[in-house]
């Protein structure tokens, strides 16, 4: 392999191996550890989330191995940068699996990094627990596959925008029209492909339905035809770079439908939200998780700890989109291996299938057809009163965020139509 394959760190630390000095007489006196591969972004447009998801790894490894580890032997993570280029993550799967010889993979950060290590797992018949990865097996329909993310149920592509909908349809007036625009890959494929059939459940007319190329920077010309077609309300299905460009385009042009957001990964990263601020007014997004007192209470202690180092590796401070669900994630297949009492894929797989997890993140989870999740648990939310103020403090917590669905998370309305949220 290149230099590709080279393991990275964002700084000194995040990058190694989970082993610390201090477990070494552990790990001599249990064997062999368990190796954990992993392609995880450190670098790339998707590496403020990807970076989260790693620490949080890390930190599940080192409690786990300070309690002695999983059937008497110590964990062991062993992790790639992908650098969010999926055109790498075959080869760096195929590395894992027959160069450093691990005995569980888990996988990247997202749609697009999942799906090109999924037939280098597939021929490996090895158990895969995805992480953020939309509907991604639904055409290989892989029996060890297993799906951490919310957007769920018997039709994920459609659940993942289903609340924008649901929220657009109880307006008086209803809105009628919609403009529906996203990056030509696979993520924003699937989540476009949901949309459709939410607006054809849910009664709307499509007006606009484009895809732009994955490497676009300038948004003027996607946002000016989205304007042309005058539609009630705008839907993007877009990775992090492009959903920035587009909101930046978005205000610079004053676009203004009567709700415009649904399906945009980013806006959730603090990174994103402290370069748009008060450009976020208005918008209703999806979301995985907040930091209401209700979801905060199982995940504290986990967050108390990746605050405590996310700043000194100079990563996202708070760790609310991925450090979570990254931990959640290693939560879920760590009690699998202990459940199964063996680290063998069909065993590993079986307990999956079979048993109920609770994790920091979400509990009682169980899966159902192709490895997703048996019921959806996707969050809308509405940002509101951002002024150029806004830091950190702003971002901890709940003031300029208000959960609009599903119905027993709802923490307040929706500002409607979108132009008045950004009068408030």
């Amino acid at each position: 392999m290149s230099n590709h394959m080279t393991r990275r760190s964002v700084s000194a630390g995040i990058g190694a191996t989970v082993l610390s000095p201090a477990l070494a007489p552990a790990l001599a006196a249990s064997g062999e550890p368990i190796k954990i591969g992993f392609g995880m972004a450190q670098s790339g447009p998707l590496a403020p989330n990807g970076q989260q998801a790693l620490l949080a790894s890390q930190i599940w490894a080192e409690e786990v191995n300070a309690k002695g580890g999983l059937l008497g032997r110590q964990i062991q993570l062993v992790h790639y940068d992908d650098q969010s280029n999926p055109s790498i993550v075959p080869a760096l799967y195929t590395k894992l699996l027959d160069v450093d010889k691990c005995d569980l993979v888990v996988s990247g950060y997202g749609t697009n990094m999942v799906a090109p290590a999924l037939p280098v797992v597939m021929q490996k018949n090895k158990v895969f627990v995805s992480l953020f990865a939309l509907d991604a097996n639904a055409q290989f329909k892989y029996p060890k596959y297993f799906s951490m993310l919310p957007t769920g149920g018997p039709n994920p592509r459609r659940a993942f925008s289903e609340n924008f909908f649901a929220v657009a349809a109880a307006q008086q007036p209803k809105p009628q029209t919609l403009a529906l625009a996203g990056e030509d890959a696979e993520f924003s494929r699937n989540a476009m492909d949901g949309a459709r059939e939410n607006a054809k459940k849910y009664g709307f007319r499509i007006v606009y339905d484009r895809t732009y190329p994955p490497n676009t920077t300038d948004f003027s010309s996607v946002v000016r035809a989205i304007q042309a077609a005058n539609a009630d309300m705008v839907v993007v299905c877009s990775y992090p770079l492009s959903s920035v460009g587009i909101v930046q385009s978005a205000n610079e042009l004053e676009l203004r439908p009567k709700m415009f957001g649904g399906g945009m990964v980013g806006l959730q990263t603090t990174v994103f939200k402290n370069k748009l601020k008060s450009k976020l007014n208005g918008i209703v997004n999806y979301e995985n998780w907040v930091p209401s007192a209700k979801l905060m209470a199982p995940a504290a202690d986990f967050f108390k700890k990746y605050q405590a180092r996310a700043p000194k590796l100079g990563i996202d401070p708070l760790g609310y989109y991925l450090g979570g669900w990254g931990y959640a994630r290693m939560q879920l297949l760590g009690e699998a291996i202990a459940g199964a009492n063996s680290i063998d894929d069909a065993k590993v797989a079986d307990y999956l299938r079979d048993n109920a997890f609770n994790t920091i993140m979400v509990d009682n989870l169980r899966f159902g057809k192709n490895g997703e999740w048996l019921k959806a648990r996707q969050l809308e939310v509405q940002y509101h009163d951002i002024s150029e103020a806004a830091n950190l403090e702003t971002w901890r917590g709940m003031s300029y965020q208000t959960v609009l669905a599903p119905p027993d998370e709802v923490t307040g309305k929706i500002i409607y139509p979108y132009a008045k949220a950004l009068k408030a």
